[in-house]
């Protein structure tokens, strides 16, 4: 018996990795569950890729001149993810389609950059612990544990990453800036909501969206 509910799981684990294109995942109860790692990184102490909101490869430079996603420049041009002629050409797009999710472009199928909602339930059902060390590698960051009962085991780890604005990259194991897939609803277009992380909080914030932030996917 023993042996044969060995087999089964390991079937099941095999039919997980497929599913989610071998990135691992944990389950801390929520309404999905979150990847241990950012994308473009190895291991969860690895800071990996950025990029700026709506775009799927990295690049050298993060500014409105860069940026796909507007016309010249201009955050007052927006050619998608807009729902006011003020910033642009209103297409009234407020969630990240998959053709334009840095998660699912580079993780494949089943993986996706979270929404701001899911964002909030991280903040709000877990446990956040600021660390300077994790699994025994110096690193900056939060560990995030589920509260819920039987999910109290099932921890994250969510580096203070920093981020790209124009060529600059700021707050390096400070600050960790990760995207949501939802634009900013308070008006002005160019922005988009992110997880912000510092020492002392865990928050929702605004960010431009041509800056360059890590991503953290999740799958259902």
């Amino acid at each position: 018996m023993a042996v044969l509910m060995s087999l089964v799981a390991e079937t099941q684990n095999k039919a997980i990795a497929q599913a989610t294109g071998g990135h691992e995942w944990v389950d801390m109860g929520l309404s999905v569950k979150w990847a241990t790692c950012n994308v473009g990184a190895s291991s969860p102490q690895l800071y990996g890729n950025y990029y700026a909101w709506g775009e799927t490869s990295q690049k050298t430079t993060y500014d409105w001149a860069t940026y796909k996603y507007c016309n010249e420049g201009n955050k007052l041009a927006l050619t998608r993810y807009c729902n006011s002629s003020s910033y642009g050409l209103p297409d009234n797009r407020v969630e990240l389609e998959g053709v334009d999710d840095a998660a699912t472009y580079n993780w494949g199928e089943g993986w996706r950059t979270p929404t701001d909602a899911e964002m909030t339930k991280l903040r709000s059902e877990c446990k956040w612990r600021w660390v300077s060390t994790y699994n025994g590698i110096q690193v900056n960051g939060y560990t995030v544990t589920g509260k819920k009962e039987g999910y109290t085991d099932k921890t994250i780890f969510i580096p203070a990453a920093g981020y790209y604005e124009g060529t600059e990259f700021k707050s390096k194991s400070t600050v960790g800036a990760y995207w949501s897939s939802s634009l900013y609803s308070g008006g002005y277009n160019y922005y988009s909501y992110i997880l912000s992380i510092d020492a002392s909080t865990w928050a929702k914030n605004r960010l431009n969206r041509s800056n360059g932030l890590t991503i953290r996917p999740v799958c259902q």
